[in-house]
């Protein structure tokens, strides 16, 4: 994957300890950085996912209620029309 430059002005304090951690997990400052951010944008995603699903729990009864109970999956429109193994049709003996 090609890389993009990115300059970044941080403190003296903050450029050495990225320094350190870098050194200390045997990668470059850049690999570091972009390690925390994959991280950080991972933990973003697990947040919602976790708060959405918390959410649903709590107000499924609710939206049963509303919208009636969950019909399970849906099915596609030509599952009715062309059943797998049907004779006459492709795949079948």
């Amino acid at each position: 994957m090609a890389k993009t430059q990115l300059n970044v002005r941080v403190d003296e304090a903050t450029a050495e300890a990225a320094r350190e951690r870098a050194l200390q997990r045997g990668v470059s400052v850049n690999r570091y950085i972009e390690e925390l951010v994959l991280k950080d944008a991972g933990e973003v995603g697990q947040t919602f996912v976790e708060a959405a699903a918390d959410f649903m729990k709590q107000y499924e009864r609710v939206f049963a209620e509303e919208f009636g109970p969950d019909p399970g999956p849906a099915r596609h429109p030509s599952a009715d029309r062309h059943p797998r193994g049907a004779e006459g049709q492709p795949g079948t003996t």
